[in-house]
């Protein structure tokens, strides 16, 4: 069981840092999607994207 307490923090931090909880999320969401759904031509297209962006910024 969580305090009323620790919610009250978590929110504040929330609140505070919400680009970088966006950053984790989305994050999470990438590597769920590689690793559990994507099949052989969505690996292929995000590889060609990331070297893409590495390789250009």
């Amino acid at each position: 069981m969580v305090s009323e307490a620790q919610k009250r923090a978590k929110k504040k931090w929330d609140d505070k840092n919400k680009d970088k909880n966006r950053v984790y999320r989305y994050r999470s969401y990438a590597r769920k999607f590689i690793r559990d759904l994507a099949d052989e031509d969505d690996l292929k297209e995000l590889e060609e994207l990331i070297h893409k962006r590495v390789n250009h910024h």
